[in-house]
């Protein structure tokens, strides 16, 4: 993604009042996400959990008003993994969400993100939906990758749930918690060196 073909999404964004969105998947199971913490000296704290792979997929979406007014975290998660399929119906909703605005759409070269049917749907899309991908091993480029972090450091950081749902449910409220900080949201943005 070089510097002239930025400036010039950029300006189509802009002139057509388009959110600039940046998009990825993530997922968490019963497995904890171990993180250093404190604990009384000579007490070193051990994590019980259920070892059990069952596995829960989130995608998300940030999104940007190119003038910088706002930004908005969109998210939904489900059991499994995300596919062609799925990820079509999560962006026939970010549409819904986002009141049929045109979007500037930014994501990896995840195979599902490269599929045919995934192409056919995205030419057929074009009156509101712009593709653009990210270069290849340029994870560091895209903000819902610190998302993705934050809620693996705070919410998810050393959990042991016994069942799923309560993983979810603190995913849920991490990701309540990013979204409704404006200023969280345009960090992640300033941190990737991009600009709107």
């Amino acid at each position: 993604m070089g510097q002239t073909g930025l400036a010039e999404d950029q300006k189509g964004a802009r002139r057509r009042g388009a959110w600039i969105c940046f998009q990825d998947e993530s997922g968490f199971s019963l497995l904890p996400v171990v993180r250093g913490t404190w604990a009384p000296r000579g007490q070193t704290p051990v994590l019980r959990h259920r070892f059990s792979w069952t596995r829960m997929s989130m995608a998300g979406v940030l999104a940007y008003r190119p003038d910088r007014s706002r930004a908005k975290l969109i998210f939904q998660t489900k059991a499994g993994s995300y596919n062609t399929d799925s990820l079509i119906e999560f962006l026939a909703q970010l549409r819904r969400h986002l009141r049929g605005k045109p979007i500037v759409l930014i994501w990896d070269g995840l195979s599902a993100h490269r599929s045919k049917a995934m192409k056919a749907w995205l030419a057929s899309q074009q009156h509101w939906l712009t593709v653009e991908a990210l270069p290849g091993y340029a994870h560091d480029l895209n903000p819902m990758e610190l998302v993705w972090g934050n809620l693996k450091n705070t919410e998810l950081a050393n959990l042991c749930p016994d069942i799923l749902d309560d993983a979810a449910t603190a995913a849920h409220t991490g990701l309540h918690r990013i979204g409704s900080s404006y200023q969280l949201c345009f960090n992640f943005l300033d941190h990737t060196g991009l600009r709107l």
